[in-house]
């Protein structure tokens, strides 16, 4: 006799809800858009605790980050994690599966923001982020700069994988396969940085004040923390346009490229044409220390 499943009761609501008023895409869009890409973009969530970006009057409207579940309002078959934090324990969503992916978006979550690592192994991230963002510096320079970070990875033989921020950045991740600690990772990724800024110190800043770095690309280290995330790869941003944060070839990297190619209507013909390109980030990690025995042998130090 087949095994009865679970009652999974999907209710989907307001599908009409305009969420981009001047493009005319609404809820039901977002839905059917990781409907669509289900497939390709769950492994990015799978077993990691989500951090949920909620617009539910749209990208205009008032919107919040929620990472406790309200275990009352939720139903039963979504899956939830504890996880403790200094000074609390905070249940948040597993997004599992494509009906929890429905659920979530059905909230208005346009964006979707999962931890860097997997339960059980949240203290060692699965990749480590180079997250570059500009203030007030044309694009271009931004490609620069991530060109410059690809071409000291490559020359130390660590693998590494741009996508666009799905806004006015880029970000490079660097394989790990929870191989390392968070504070292991932030390292890394601070050593690099300083290199970068002592080669281009009037474009990059490790300055966290956005006025202090008004013409300049910050390279945010702390966002390799625990408990920090960022959108995950073929997610939908809530900016004008509807654009998706994309994975690209690097040889896509330059100075045409336009992250507005990226949007809610190409990306789901592009993965189709492309398939996954960031699917080594969750492959075989790299070894930092030989990285940095590279590093250090490089720079004669």
């Amino acid at each position: 006799m087949p095994r009865k499943k679970p009652e999974q009761e999907l209710s989907l609501t307001n599908l009409d809800k305009v969420f981009w008023d001047e493009e005319g895409y609404t809820k039901g869009d977002v839905i059917a858009y990781y409907n669509m890409i289900a497939e390709t973009i769950l492994p990015y969530f799978k077993d990691r605790p989500m951090v949920l970006n909620r617009h539910p009057n749209g990208i205009k409207g008032k919107s919040f980050f929620q990472k406790q579940v309200n275990m009352a309002q939720t139903p039963s078959w979504i899956k939830t994690v504890p996880v403790q934090h200094s000074h609390k324990t905070v249940h948040y969503m597993l997004v599992q599966d494509k009906d929890t992916l429905s659920y979530v978006a059905n909230l208005g979550c346009i964006e979707l923001n999962p931890f860097h690592s997997r339960v059980p192994s949240l203290d060692n991230p699965d990749y480590l982020i180079f997250d570059l963002d500009p203030e007030d510096v044309p694009f271009k320079k931004v490609v620069d700069v991530a060109l410059f970070i690809h071409e000291i990875l490559e020359d130390i033989g660590i693998k590494n994988f741009c996508k666009t921020s799905g806004s006015r950045g880029l970000h490079i991740y660097v394989p790990l396969r929870a191989r390392y600690t968070y504070k292991q990772a932030n390292e890394f990724v601070n050593v690099i940085a300083h290199v970068a800024v002592d080669a281009l110190p009037d474009l990059i800043s490790l300055e966290r004040s956005p006025k202090k770095r008004q013409g300049q690309i910050y390279i945010d280290v702390p966002r390799n923390i625990r408990g920090q995330t960022l959108a995950a790869p073929y997610c939908l941003r809530p900016k004008p346009h509807a654009p998706v944060s994309t994975p690209l070839a690097w040889k896509e990297v330059k100075g045409s490229l336009d992250p507005l190619d990226f949007n809610i209507e190409t990306v789901p013909k592009r993965i189709k044409k492309v398939g996954d390109l960031f699917k080594a980030v969750l492959g075989p990690g790299v070894d930092l220390h030989k990285g940095l025995r590279l590093l250090e042998k490089m720079l004669g130090a």
